[in-house]
């Protein structure tokens, strides 16, 4: 327990909810406003058992949105559809924290969320774009199932003590990360393991800051 002095949080399904698509994930709703949604399940199907192939997903994935335009997809996925409470629990929280996102999901939807928001910064997976359309080609920054040692990295590029960091996630993939910082938040889970290791669960952002206060508190 003890002072935090920084916030971040997971994308997909977290702090944006495209509903309809798995995981609630910008990947997925990307993929629905390019047209290759179909394609883009075959590769999930193929691809989503093998987590040594992550970064293969992502090229594959990146692959299907060759040529397309930029603004097709943007006009369709934006504004972004965030969660209960979160323009409230950001607002409330700014000044106070380094706030941030981690996240596997694609840097064009968390760009765009840390515009909205004020965020710090955005580390997640990105999609090369040249002349406003997409060119086919990607850079894995963030793996699927490596958060816990990429949220080391970002700790120690943005001066972070890992025990002063609040994370907030929502599915399996984040359990690394949970399990390494000093506040781990599940907002709207969607897998029960994440209840035996966070110390809270929520599905309404905005009792997040009372949460923090709280822990803070109790040290």
């Amino acid at each position: 327990m003890g002072k935090l002095d920084a916030v971040i949080f997971d994308l997909d399904g977290t702090l944006v909810r495209y509903h309809g698509v798995e995981f609630e994930s910008s990947w997925g709703a990307i993929a629905v406003a390019a047209g290759v949604a179909g394609r883009s399940q075959q590769l999930l199907r193929r691809y989503f058992p093998r987590k040594e192939a992550y970064a293969e997903w992502v090229s594959e994935e990146a692959k299907l949105l060759a040529g397309i335009p930029v603004s097709q997809v943007t006009r369709q996925i934006f504004p972004p559809p965030y969660a209960q409470g979160v323009l409230q629990a950001v607002e409330a929280l700014h000044g106070r924290y380094t706030l941030g996102i981690l996240s596997s999901g694609v840097d064009l939807v968390a760009d765009r969320v840390a515009q909205d928001l004020g965020l710090s910064f955005v580390w997640a997976n990105r999609l090369t774009v040249a002349n406003g359309c997409f060119t086919g080609m990607s850079e894995m920054v963030v793996d699927l199932w490596s958060k816990g040692e990429v949220l080391e990295r970002l700790a120690a590029e943005h001066e972070l003590s890992l025990d002063r960091i609040c994370f907030v996630g929502d599915n399996v993939n984040d359990l690394p990360v949970l399990e390494r910082v000093g506040l781990a938040i599940a907002a709207n889970p969607k897998d029960e393991q994440l209840l035996a290791v966070v110390d809270h669960v929520i599905d309404d952002f905005a009792i997040l800051p009372d949460l923090i206060r709280a822990h803070e508190q109790s040290a």
